[in-house]
């Protein structure tokens, strides 16, 4: 049954793989492989687990407390999805678009890269992401670049998030945790993220010639004639994108997760906007109120993320996730060599309890904090998750709001994605071996 609990997952995350030529949504295929997993260890929890852990009921508790971590993550995805939403539909980005002179493909890219990388360490990466993308769309209209300029934002995402202790769950984890402190993971992480994110752009940049072609406007708001001021469009935006950048602020203030930050935001979007369009009536500019933008939000995408997460919970709750992280430190050895694999597993499984079960194995008196360890972790953890495009919250996220395929990932961006976490594992060596 244990084994058959890991041959399940992989089965799964093959089929999530091959979505395009099996024609199956992946979010099916993640939901069944999530129910399936947890069906498996119900049905053979005498054989799975130790005698005196418990039964059913015990087995009931751990999904139990595993969904409420779960639901914390996709609240947090609905609710920042649903903002962008809003102010994307009240042209809010144009205070960003229009500003955004750059035709050449390669500039263009280096500046929407930059801009990700940045902002990542403020936000997070998944919210950075998802912000992006909705940038992108704006900005990009051919599909093959528009993928491309999306892979690279991940990327960037991703690297930006490791050397901030908001930036990334993981980061979030070590730093309320102990392990690392603010001044020290960003001195030294940022240089390696630094490296992780310009060796992909120098790659990638080789390949992108000519101008950047972009997409005619949408017919909505102002452009249809539904009366929107540019007060009105600028406010969304700047409550929208303050909302957003208030949520580390707010977390840290009233100590809770983060997802509750951001529906503060949405609530205050959502009184406000109603306000805004109070006087106009609903039938006149309806498809500007929230109601009308939650039909908008991708579910397919916070269903496929939901699957994967129950999925991991059951193999981390059967101790598969435990079996790995021991395996390693026996085969290994090397803290370098342990967080390289860390990372990379991160790709496939999802970092949040391959952190958790190191912080477990190794307590701060082996490690103390700010030990090299730890940092490095961060780094790994944050960043290995790029080289697949389900490897990060940051890439589910991208990948339902441009539709980018999984295959085309794998063939385009996960070289440089590896050339660039490689690079910036050598270049944290050479900084502080």
């Amino acid at each position: 049954m244990f084994t058959l609990m890991a041959v399940v997952f992989v089965l799964g995350y093959l089929v999530i793989a091959l979505e395009q030529p099996l024609r199956i949504n992946k979010a099916a295929t993640a939901i069944l492989t999530g129910v399936l997993v947890w069906t498996v260890l119900m049905l053979g929890h005498e054989r799975i687990l130790p005698a005196d852990v418990g039964g059913t009921d015990h087995l009931n508790h751990a999904l139990s407390e595993h969904l409420g971590e779960i639901a914390s993550i996709l609240f947090f995805l609905i609710g920042a999805m649903t903002v962008v939403e809003l102010i994307d539909a009240h042209e809010g980005f144009r205070v960003i678009t229009e500003r955004i002179t750059a035709k050449k493909k390669v500039m263009l890219l280096w500046i929407l890269s930059l801009i990700a990388f940045f902002l990542s360490a403020v936000l997070d990466n998944l919210t950075t992401a998802i912000v992006m993308c909705a940038l992108l769309r704006k900005i990009v209209h051919d599909k093959p670049t528009l993928w491309t300029f999306t892979g690279m934002v991940v990327i960037a995402a991703n690297a930006g998030g490791a050397w901030s202790p908001l930036g990334d769950v993981t980061t979030i984890m070590l730093w309320i945790g102990g392990q690392i402190t603010t001044a020290n993971i960003i001195l030294k992480v940022i240089l390696p993220s630094a490296v992780c994110l310009v060796l992909p752009l120098l790659w990638i940049g080789r390949t992108l010639k000519g101008d950047i072609e972009r997409p005619a406007p949408r017919e909505r708001a102002t452009a249809v004639g539904l009366g929107l001021t540019g007060f009105e469009r600028n406010l969304v935006f700047v409550l929208g994108l303050g909302g957003l950048l208030f949520v580390p602020v707010f977390k840290t203030v009233a100590h809770m997760p983060p997802f509750m930050g951001v529906m503060l935001g949405l609530g205050v979007l959502w009184i406000v906007t109603e306000l805004i369009h109070l006087r106009h009536g609903g039938n006149e500019r309806g498809d500007l109120m929230v109601t009308a933008v939650l039909r908008r939000i991708d579910m397919p995408s916070v269903l496929f993320f939901f699957g994967i997460l129950v999925a991991v919970a059951g193999l981390q709750v059967a101790g598969h996730l435990t079996l790995l992280a021991d395996g390693l430190d026996r085969a290994l050895g090397d803290v370098y060599l342990i967080t390289g694999v860390i990372g990379l597993l991160s790709a496939i499984v999802d970092n949040v309890p391959l952190v958790a079960a190191a912080m477990g194995m190794y307590p701060l008196s082996q490690f103390p904090q700010d030990h090299i360890f730890w940092e490095l972790l961060a780094f790994c953890a944050g960043t290995g998750g790029s080289l697949l495009i389900i490897g990060s919250a940051a890439g589910v996220a991208a990948m339902g709001i441009v539709k980018l395929d999984f295959i085309w990932y794998l063939r385009k961006m996960t070289f440089p994605a590896l050339l660039g976490y490689l690079g910036g594992m050598v270049t944290f060596w050479l900084l502080w071996h």
